[in-house]
C-alpha cells in the first residue's frame, strides 16, 4: 500500500519545491541531466563492451586477485559500476565465471568507482564544465545519429559526458544561488547522531536515483558551495556507498542462485566496509589530514579530502574483507542453493511434478549478446543431458548405470525396468519442453543484436536442441511395444527388441565421449563411423526379420511393430548423433555458412 503513494508524493513534493524555488529547479534540473548523462554513457559503452570486455572478463577470473584488479581497473575506465555489476552478475548467473572471481571484481569495483570522485574534485568543482559540455554534446549528436554502430556508441559516450558535465555545472551553481537565500549548514548535526542521520540521507538519496556518483557529486557541490559541512559531507559518502547495493540487488531479481550470492557478496562488502569507516571514523579523519599534508592539499580543500577518505574507507574494506573471502564464499554457496544444480538428471529421485525451465538463462544475461550465446549453449547442453536420462528412461535403462557400464550386452540383458511410474510424454512436459521452450524464446530475443557468423551459430545450437527433442519423440513411439515385447514368452522377439536398446545405448554411450575428447577430426570421423554402423545393423535387422518370418519363429503382427521400432530407433540415433556434432563443432566455419533453406528452424513440441 506505501508503494501505491510514494511517487505521487515525490511528484507533489518536486511541483512545491519548483514553484518556491528557482534555485532548487536549477539543482534538481542537475541532478536529471547528470542520471541522464550515466545511461547515455552506460548505453555507449556497452556497444563496445561486446565481446572485448566479456572475453578479457573470463581470463581475468580465474583468481582473486586477477578479478580484483580487473575490478578496480573497469570500472575506473568505464566509472559505471553499476554496468560491471550487472554483467559479473549475468555471467555468473549463466556459469561464465565462478563464485570466486565475481566476488573479486565487486570488491574492486567499489575502489574502483572512487576515481569518479577524484575527477570531480580535481576539475569538476574548479573548472567551468558547461563550456566543455556544449561541444561534447554537439558533436555526440552528431555521430550518434550515424548508422555505424562504433560511430553511435562513440556518440552515446560523447553525450554522456557532455550531460554530465552540464549536470554537475547545474548543481553547482544551483548550491551557490542557495547562499543568498538560505544556508543549509545551519541544518548540519554534529557527532554521532549527525554521522548516522547523514548515513541515512546518502543511502535514500542513491537508492532514488540509482546512482552513487550523482549523490557524490551533489555532496561535492554543497560542501564546495558551504551548504554542508565537511563531516556530514563524509557521512554522504559513506552512505551512498551503502546505497549503491541496490543496483547489485536489482540485477539479481531475475538472476538464479549464482547471481543471488554475489548480490549478497556485494552487499556484505559495503554494509561491512560502511560499519567499519563509521567505528574507525575519527582515525579514518585524522589517516585522511596526514596524507593530505603530504600531498601538499590546501587545508580548507575539503573536496580532495572527501575524495580521499572516500578512497581510503573502500581500501579499508578491501584489507579486512579480503582475507576471509574464501569464508565469505564458502558461506554463500550454503546461504542459497540452486534446485537444479545437479550435473545429471535422476528420474528415479524424480517426484516434483513441476515444469524444469532454464536453468543458465536469466533476463540478465539478456542485456549482454555475447554473454547470451555463451549462456544458451550451456542451456543447450543442459538440454541435451536431461534428453540422455529421459531416452535411457525410453529403453528401461537409467543414464548413472549407463555412464557406469563396460560392457552393454551385459547392462543391457540384466536391466529392465518392471514398473515405470511416468509416461514419456509426462516427462518430456515436466524435464524438456519447459528448457527447449526458454531456449527458442532466448534466441529470438538475441538474434537481432548478433553479428552474421554468430546468428548462424545460433541456428546451430537451435537445430541441436531440435535434434534432441525430435529424439525423444522418435523413442516415445518405441515406449510400449517395448516394455511389452521385453516380457515377451518368444525369446526371438526379446533379443530384437534387446538388439535396439544396445544400438540406441551405444549411441548415447559414444555421443557422450565425443564430448570429452573434442577434437574436430575425431569427431567427424567417429560420426561418420556411427551413422555407417546404423545402416549396416538396420540392414541385418531386415534380413534377420524375413528369416524369422520364413522360420514361422515370429509373425507378421508383430515384425511389422519391429520393423516400425527398428525405423524409430535408427532415426533416433542419427537425430543424437547430428545434434552432438553441431553441440561441439558449431564454432567451426562451415557451420558459420549453416544451410539454412536445407534445415528448416526448430518444431514446436
Amino acid at each position: 500500500m506505501p508503494g501505491r503513494f510514494f511517487l505521487p508524493t515525490v511528484l507533489l513534493l518536486l511541483t512545491y519545491g519548483f514553484w518556491v524555488s528557482p534555485e532548487f529547479q536549477m539543482i534538481t534540473a542537475g541532478v536529471a541531466v547528470f542520471l541522464l548523462g550515466m545511461i547515455y554513457l552506460e548505453k555507449g559503452f556497452k556497444v563496445f563492451t561486446g565481446g572485448v570486455l566479456e572475453t578479457i572478463l573470463q581470463k581475468t577470473t580465474n583468481n582473486l586477485w586477477k578479478s580484483l584488479t580487473f575490478g578496480i581497473i573497469s570500472t575506473a575506465v568505464l566509472q559505471s559500476s553499476s554496468l560491471i555489476s550487472v554483467i559479473v552478475i549475468s555471467f555468473l548467473s549463466a556459469g561464465l565465471i565462478g563464485l570466486t572471481g565475481g566476488v573479486g571484481i565487486i570488491f574492486g569495483a567499489n575502489l574502483g568507482s572512487t576515481l569518479g570522485a577524484w575527477l570531480v574534485a580535481l576539475y569538476g568543482m574548479k573548472l567551468t564544465l558547461i563550456s566543455y559540455a556544449m561541444p561534447l554534446l554537439v558533436f555526440g549528436l552528431l555521430l550518434r545519429v550515424r548508422k555505424e554502430k562504433s560511430f553511435s556508441g562513440f556518440g552515446y559516450i560523447l553525450l554522456g559526458v557532455g550531460f554530465l558535465f552540464l549536470g554537475i555545472h547545474y548543481m553547482k551553481e544551483g548550491f551557490e544561488s542557495f547562499q543568498g537565500v538560505i544556508d543549509f549548514s545551519g541544518y548540519a548535526v554534529e557527532g554521532v547522531a549527525g554521522l548516522l542521520v547523514y548515513i541515512l540521507f546518502g543511502v535514500l538519496a542513491t537508492i532514488i536515483m540509482q546512482s552513487t556518483n550523482a549523490v557524490l557529486v551533489l555532496t561535492f557541490s554543497a560542501l564546495v558551495s558551504g551548504q554542508l559541512t565537511y563531516d556530514n559531507a563524509l557521512a554522504l559518502a559513506i552512505g551512498s556507498n551503502m546505497g549503491t547495493t541496490i543496483t547489485a540487488v536489482l540485477g539479481a531479481v531475475g538472476a538464479n542462485a549464482a547471481g543471488k550470492r554475489l548480490a549478497t557478496a556485494h552487499i556484505v562488502f559495503n554494509v561491512a566496509t560502511a560499519v567499519f569507516a563509521v567505528l574507525l571514523f575519527p582515525q579514518l579523519k585524522s589517516l585522511v589530514n596526514v596524507i593530505a599534508e603530504l600531498l601538499h592539499f590546501k587545508p580548507d580543500d575539503h573536496a580532495l579530502k572527501l575524495a580521499l577518505f572516500h578512497t581510503l574507507f573502500n581500501i579499508l574494506g578491501i584489507v579486512l574483507l579480503l582475507p576471509v573471502s574464501r569464508w565469505l564464499i564458502r558461506w554463500l554457496e550454503t546461504l542459497f542453493t540452486d534446485p537444479d544444480g545437479q550435473s545429471y538428471l535422476n528420474l528415479a529421485q524424480q517426484d516434483n511434478p513441476d515444469i524444469h525451465r532454464a536453468r543458465h538463462l536469466t533476463p540478465a544475461v539478456l542485456n549482454y549478446p555475447d554473454a547470451a550465446l555463451r549462456a544458451l549453449t550451456r542451456e543447450c547442453d543442459h538440454l541435451y543431458r536431461n534428453s540422455l536420462e529421459l531416452i535411457c528412461y525410453g529403453i528401461y535403462l537409467t543414464g548413472d548405470k549407463l555412464r557406469e557400464a563396460d560392457n552393454l550386452t551385459e547392462l543391457v540383458n540384466s536391466c529392465i525396468r518392471d514398473e515405470q511410474t511416468w509416461t514419456i510424454k509426462e516427462l518430456y512436459i515436466r524435464h524438456i519442453k519447459g528448457i527447449y521452450a526458454d531456449i527458442i524464446h532466448y534466441s529470438c530475443a538475441i538474434e537481432g543484436h548478433l553479428p552474421r557468423h554468430q546468428v548462424q551459430e545460433l541456428f546451430a545450437l537451435k537445430v541441436a536442441c531440435r535434434d534432441f527433442v525430435q529424439a525423444i519423440k522418435h523413442v516415445k513411439h518405441v515406449y510400449k511395444n517395448m516394455g511389452q515385447y521385453l516380457h515377451s514368452d518368444n525369446e526371438q522377439i526379446r533379443h530384437q527388441y534387446n538388439q535396439l536398446r544396445i544400438c540406441l545405448a551405444s549411441v548415447l554411450k559414444l555421443v557422450d565421449l565425443l564430448g570429452v575428447r573434442r577434437n574436430y577430426d575425431h569427431i567427424h570421423h567417429h560420426a561418420g563411423q556411427l551413422k555407417q554402423e546404423l545402416r549396416e545393423q538396420d540392414e541385418q535387422m531386415n534380413r534377420q526379420l524375413n528369416e524369422l518370418i520364413r522360420s514361422s519363429q515370429m509373425d507378421s503382427f508383430t515384425a511389422s511393430s519391429l520393423m516400425n521400432d527398428s525405423a524409430h530407433i535408427h532415426d533416433a540415433c542419427t537425430n543424437l548423433i547430428d545434434g552432438a556434432v553441431i553441440m561441439l563443432t558449431r564454432d567451426r566455419e562451415e557451420y558459420r555458412e549453416l544451410d539454412l533453406e536445407g534445415r528448416s528452424g526448430p518444431e514446436r513440441g
